[in-house]
């Protein structure tokens, strides 16, 4: 077999799912004050993680603790080891001097969480006495852990409070979102169907840095391989049947579609394609995928509702070839799992410039997901325009109002950047009833005029993310954990105090870079 030649051996589950992801629960301690006060560690760590693993998304996995460097670095390095652990969180109970845990830190590859907290709400005043002192020195003992973590430069979040908080748990579970974004990311094959559009610029991006940095592997196909799939699927009458069965049950679906309609032909080469990109998508093991208008073979249409329900799905997906995109998309589908909303590509298409009450109006020709709605989309058929193809069948909807986030990911050259803005999607102020597409209308924090002259200066992309399921912390939090530049555009944002971020950004990631 040759190195070219594509495997089905790699088994891939592209749903937006957290379900296989654990983090590990590792307390410090040491042996200075007995095997007494290491029994009431235990059980007070025990304790801090049942709270704390019943608020979370994933599972939380309590470890023994740890009281000296071979057993914190072997504890590290078989987080590191296994594919389902995520990260890990830390919790310095009492007094555990950080020069023992320097192997491990060396060694660990999983995001950090630093939880600095304690086994107690409120102290005792009148019952403390040194043994309490000796047992509960978190205050402290996070403090030398803190250290060695800044010396070492290692990347890591931070919670701080007691576990009953709902704040911290909050803290802690965006974490653990984000810490299952990265592991998306760092797991992800992605098969680009042709190269990027013709002579645009951000949509390029150095793939091979892009393994080595975040961990995708970002691979193309060709149309042809495509079109071969699409071909077997369509010979599959039944398997046609029964996914058109499935439009018409969950979609408002054109008469002009169904059954008796006489554009139902175009209704059943929508389903081939899915069925077809589906197929394919398995066999090269890829939970994520590109598409370009520009390059089509002989497919008898865009596709457009095929790739709404694979992003509905969990499937990452970029228009026009931007893998970059493509990444986020998957990313923030597995970090907001089981939450109300989602994820899809966006694209800031239009403005309504009135003033004081700028909006901007997103779209893209085909290709947004139905999970920012949660009402029932229309499948509609209509000329697309552009592409020279057969009319496309798409989800017509309107994003619901509500909280969101927009993040672009863009190829710096000496590595990438990460720019995400907190917006409110709104609805439009008046109807659509002549833009046959999936649609979000939002307005941006702080303002339209600072979100566009801070987003244009950050030379972010003009395709995006829009989550609904996740808010900006969670995004921040995989920012550090893979590595890259970190801009964000939101109520506290000023031109000034952006353009000298984005300076230090850049100074920063260079230098970080070269040592």
């Amino acid at each position: 077999m040759t190195q070219d030649t594509p495997t089905t051996t790699d088994a891939v589950d592209p749903r937006a799912t957290l379900e296989r992801y654990e983090v590990w629960f590792l307390t410090g301690s040491q042996g200075l004050y007995g095997e007494e006060t290491l029994r009431q560690v235990e059980e007070q760590s025990r304790a801090v993680h049942a709270e704390l693993a019943g608020a979370l998304p994933v599972k939380l996995v309590w470890k023994p603790v740890l009281k000296d460097a071979d057993g914190i670095r072997r504890a590290l390095i078989e987080a590191s080891a296994d594919d389902n652990v995520i990260g890990v969180t830390t919790w310095m109970h009492t007094f555990s001097p950080a020069k023992m845990w320097i192997g491990g830190l060396n060694a660990l590859t999983k995001p950090l969480l630093h939880l600095h907290t304690q086994a107690n709400v409120t102290l005792p005043w009148s019952e403390i006495d040194f043994d309490f002192m000796n047992l509960n020195q978190a205050a402290h003992g996070d403090r030398e852990f803190g250290y060695a973590l800044a010396r070492m430069g290692v990347r890591h979040a931070t919670a701080v409070g007691h576990v009953s908080d709902p704040r911290v748990q909050q803290r802690v579970s965006d974490w653990t979102r984000a810490a299952a974004g990265a592991a998306a990311i760092r797991e992800l094959k992605l098969t680009r169907f042709g190269d990027n559009m013709r002579y645009v610029a951000v949509t390029e991006g150095d793939k091979t840095e892009a393994e080595i940095e975040l961990g995708v592997q970002v691979n193309t196909w060709g149309v042809n391989d495509l079109v071969a799939a699409v071909d077997a699927a369509t010979a599959d009458t039944a398997a046609v049947d029964a996914l058109v069965a499935s439009y018409e049950a969950e979609y408002d679906v054109d008469p002009s579609l169904r059954g008796d309609g006489d554009r139902h032909g175009a209704l059943r080469d929508g389903a081939a394609i899915e069925l077809g990109l589906r197929a394919l998508l398995a066999e090269n093991g890829s939970a994520a995928f590109t598409t370009n208008f520009e390059d089509l073979g002989t497919l008898k249409q865009l596709p457009g509702l095929a790739v709404q329900r694979l992003m509905a799905d969990g499937y990452g997906f970029g228009a026009e070839g931007d893998w970059k995109t493509a990444v986020l998309v998957r990313a923030m589908n597995v970090a907001g799992a089981g939450l109300p909303g989602g994820a899809s590509l966006m694209e800031d298409y239009t403005y309504d410039l009135t003033p004081g009450a700028e909006k901007i109006l997103g779209a893209h020709m085909l290709e947004v997901s139905p999970t920012l709605t949660a009402s029932t989309p229309t499948l509609e058929i209509h000329p697309l325009g552009i592409g020279g193809k057969d009319d496309p069948v798409r989800l017509v909807f309107t994003a619901d109002a509500g909280p969101a986030v927009v993040a672009a990911l863009s190829d710096t050259r000496d590595g990438f950047r990460l720019t995400a803005n907190v917006v409110e999607v709104v609805a439009p102020t008046e109807a659509l009833p002549n833009l046959p597409v999936g649609r979000a209308v939002w307005e941006p924090q702080p303002s339209f005029p600072v979100s566009a002259e801070a987003w244009l200066t950050a030379g972010a992309a003009h395709h995006t993310v829009m989550t609904t399921a996740v808010g900006i912390q969670v995004i921040e939090d995989l920012a550090t954990m893979i590595g890259t530049e970190f801009l964000v555009i939101d109520e506290h944002t000023t031109l000034r105090g952006f353009r000298d971020e984005v300076r230090t950004q850049q100074t920063w990631h260079r230098l970080d870079r070269g040592f």
